[in-house]
């Protein structure tokens, strides 16, 4: 069995390969290639975090989970808020493989499914993005985006000034400069791209407040309760999702403006995947708003997994016990 902490997953698993291994894995998915439940999630009243348990099967990889924490208060501890374990078994003795660290694939492989999501909807000449939020995700996500748009101008929203200024600082180190916008509205006007990072119980992004021809990647409110964008923010969007069992499940930010009876179920246009399969016709024209919602598939966890294994082994990564 081999144990790759959260620095041998980031060396396995650069995100140009990501990138690819998702968009096979999403193919997969949408094509009925994979067995997977909806995540079992525990949220006990007396806790702030929550546990979720993810497992999947996959033809041609084979059995794998995540177990993962979300536990806010890790903020200001300076920790990941996701915190947790990807597994994979032998496919074929059944033999525990390889257990990832999960905070850092889930880094990885969530910012990679919406660089495949952007690579797909986004106008080919955007490159004004604007993310919210400030944390593991946001920084993963201009790293992903860079690699499938020509990204020209990034602004930063987040709670936090301070961690705004250190995200800016950051993306300086790697060459980027970066604007903090003092609002989300003030990140978000005349962007082309979108990126929400957040756990946001409330929205974040109003009607009317999306440009015309932008594309959003919504991606931090993963859990029902939270919610980055208003209703009639989302049923003015081309509505795209990982899958669409989950997203009438789990996604507060789908649900809602259904619930209000601002759009219906057929108007979530199709699969991410769909799109890759060529099922579903992605973006239309150039001012429509692309919306895809992200709440994170075991197969995408899964597949990173054995990739990364099969990578750290040939590399020579990882602790072997």
């Amino acid at each position: 069995m081999l144990i790759l902490d959260g620095e041998a997953v980031r060396a396995s698993y650069p995100m140009t390969e990501a990138i690819s291994v998702m968009t096979e894995a999403l193919r997969a998915f949408s094509s009925g290639k994979v067995t997977q439940p909806l995540r079992s999630v525990l949220a006990p009243p007396s806790e702030e975090g929550v546990f979720a348990m993810m497992p999947c099967h996959a033809e041609g990889l084979g059995y794998g989970f995540k177990a993962i924490m979300h536990n806010p208060g890790n903020e200001a501890r300076g920790l990941s808020t996701h915190i947790g374990m990807v597994t994979v078994f032998d496919p074929e003795t059944g033999e525990l493989s390889a257990v990832l660290d999960g905070s850092a694939v889930t880094a990885i492989r969530t910012a990679a499914v919406s660089a495949v999501a952007t690579r797909e909807l986004a106008r080919a000449d955007a490159g004004d993005l604007a993310i919210l939020g400030s944390g593991t995700q946001a920084r993963t996500h201009l790293e992903a985006v860079r690699l499938v748009r020509d990204v020209h101008r990034v602004r930063v929203w987040s709670r936090t000034a301070e961690r705004a200024r250190d995200f800016r600082d950051w993306a300086a180190a790697l060459g980027v400069d970066v604007e903090v916008a003092a609002t989300p509205e003030q990140a978000v006007r005349g962007a082309d791209l979108v990126c929400t990072t957040t756990a946001s119980r409330v929205p974040l992004v109003g009607a009317g407040a999306l440009s015309p021809g932008a594309h959003v990647n919504a991606v931090g409110a993963s859990v029902r309760g939270a919610r980055e964008l208003a209703p009639a923010a989302v049923a003015g969007c081309a509505v795209f999702v990982d899958s669409r069992e989950s997203a009438l499940n789990e996604s507060s930010d789908i649900c809602d403006p259904i619930d209000a009876g601002l759009m219906d179920e057929k108007d979530i246009r199709g699969e991410i995947g769909e799109v890759l399969l060529g099922a579903v016709e992605g973006r239309t024209e150039p001012k429509e708003i692309t919306l895809f919602k992200s709440l994170g598939l075991a197969v995408e966890d899964v597949a990173s997994g054995f990739s990364i294994a099969a990578r750290a082994r040939k590399g020579g990564i990882g602790v072997a016990v």
